[in-house]
């Protein structure tokens, strides 16, 4: 039990000093399962106060799924910290793509990473 304790705290002082740079939101959509369809609108996230407050940097990987009118219509996350995911899942909600005969899906990767903007 005294190694996951351990564990717990080393990842805790990891994402705690990762952000020591800053942040800046950089999305881009990635292919998978097919095409990726083009951005017609893009919202940047906003970044956390939480986050902010504990220098939480990272990538947030969520799967979309895309009606054919190009609307986001459902979303799972696939990687990220909480924190961040939920912030990139509301913006995602705002985002719009090109029009297709049917819905597909793709992943989408949001980075919170880079140089602190005020």
């Amino acid at each position: 039990m005294a190694s996951g304790k351990a564990g717990w705290l080393v990842l805790m002082a990891m994402l705690l000093t990762s952000g020591a740079g800053g942040w800046h939101m950089d999305a881009f959509a990635q292919e998978k399962q097919g095409t990726t369809r083009q951005v017609k609108k893009r919202v940047q996230p906003e970044y956390p106060e939480l986050a902010r407050r504990m220098n939480l940097t990272g990538k947030v990987r969520v799967e979309i799924a895309v009606g054919a009118d190009g609307r986001v219509i459902s979303m799972v996350p696939i990687g990220g910290h909480p924190v961040l995911v939920k912030a990139a899942e509301q913006a995602l909600q705002d985002w719009r793509f090109a029009p297709a005969s049917g819905a597909s899906k793709q992943v989408v990767e949001i980075d919170f990473t880079g140089t602190q903007v005020k």
